[in-house]
C-alpha cells in the first residue's frame, strides 16, 4: 500500500550557482560516486533525494550521503539506503521505494513513491 508520495523539480542553472558559491555542499549532499556527475545529474539526484524526504514524511534520522541514486543495467533508478537512513525507513515499515526522474529544459524533476505492507507509518 502506498504510505507516502514525493515531488521535487530543480531548476538546474540555479542549483549549479548554489554548488559554486558553496562547495562544501557537494559533499554534504552527494554520495563519493555521486560527486563526479554532470550537473543536470546531479539536480536530478538532488530532486530525487528531496522527494524521498517528502515521501517519508519528514527527513528525522535522514542522511544526504546515505541516500545513493544508481542505476539498474536497464537504466531504471533506484535508491541505495544506508546507516540510520536504512534503519529510519526499515522503522517505519516502508517495504518497496519507487524513483522516477528526468530532466529537461533546464530542469531537473523526480517522482518517489514509498510502500509498506499494512499502508501505515508509525
Amino acid at each position: 500500500m502506498i504510505t507516502g508520495i514525493g515531488v521535487d523539480l530543480v531548476e538546474i542553472s540555479r542549483f549549479e550557482r548554489s554548488l559554486a558559491r558553496s562547495p562544501r555542499l557537494l559533499e554534504r549532499l552527494f554520495s563519493p560516486g555521486e560527486r563526479s556527475l554532470p550537473m543536470r545529474s546531479l539536480a536530478e539526484r538532488f530532486a530525487a533525494k528531496e522527494a524521498f524526504t517528502k515521501a517519508l514524511g519528514g527527513s528525522d534520522g535522514v542522511h544526504w550521503t546515505e541516500i545513493e541514486v544508481t542505476s539498474e543495467t536497464s537504466g531504471h533508478p533506484w535508491l541505495r539506503l544506508c546507516g540510520s537512513t536504512a534503519a529510519v525507513v526499515a522503522h517505519r515499515g516502508i517495504t518497496a521505494i519507487h524513483l522516477s526522474m528526468t530532466h529537461e529544459g533546464g530542469f531537473a524533476v523526480a517522482y518517489v513513491v514509498a510502500e509498506s505492507a499494512d499502508g501505515s507509518l508509525p
